[in-house]
């Protein structure tokens, strides 16, 4: 780790600028700024961590709104002096409530609104990304560590209910119950996954596979 703080250009202030991406989607959803310790502690915990200039201290994205920012990769630009942080965000990334704090751009000479939605949503993404942080960071109450406490029989036994319920909603031709069940099958999926050390991208594998 030294070796790499040691390689890194840092500004006057000890700070290198970072640009964050969504690694699924490759939005871009923010520009912060890091320092040795902050890159340090973002490897350490698997969380965007950065130094706010306005505050004058560490900031852990999500730790006030609950939107963390899982951090998947960095990457370093020819220079040294630019980082760019592959993540899947769990909520937000923007302040304002937007996914990404580039919701407005340049037109006709105004600044407007861009309405643009990603082709691909990085819903399961985000879903997965809180479901691996309950199960490294358990939080008292969550459901979801409930269910990785109970271990692996709870957790098949609730993939098959809720197969069922979902058999059952498309028997109903129910879309408002369709989507309900459906939801809710992929979220215990997922925990299924998680708890294999599985991710969503080993299914996507498997699909392109059978595709080509």
């Amino acid at each position: 780790m030294n070796e790499l703080i040691n390689a890194l250009k840092f500004d006057a202030s000890g700070l290198i600028p970072a640009v964050v991406q969504n690694i699924e989607t490759n939005e871009v959803l923010m520009v912060a700024y890091m320092n040795a310790d902050t890159i340090k502690k973002t490897v350490e915990t698997g969380r965007a961590t950065f130094w706010s200039r306005s505050r004058q201290e560490v900031w852990v994205k999500g730790d006030t709104s609950g939107n963390y920012m899982y951090v998947k990769e960095i990457r370093v630009d020819c220079d040294c002096d630019c980082l760019v942080v592959l993540v899947n965000p769990a909520g937000p990334a923007c302040h304002t409530g937007n996914r990404s704090c580039f919701f407005r751009k340049i037109e006709d000479g105004k600044l407007v609104e861009d309405s643009h939605v990603p082709a691909r949503s990085d819903i399961l993404e985000r879903e997965q990304a809180v479901v691996i942080d309950r199960k490294q960071h358990p939080e008292e109450g969550s459901y979801t560590n409930y269910l990785f406490d109970k271990g692996e029989d709870k957790i098949l036994k609730k993939v098959g209910e809720e197969a069922a319920e979902v058999v059952i909603a498309g028997k109903n031709r129910n879309k408002e119950e369709i989507s309900y069940e459906v939801a809710d099958l992929i979220y215990h999926m997922t925990v299924m996954l998680v708890d294999n050390d599985m991710t969503w991208d080993d299914i996507y594998k498997e699909m392109e596979r059978r595709r080509n």
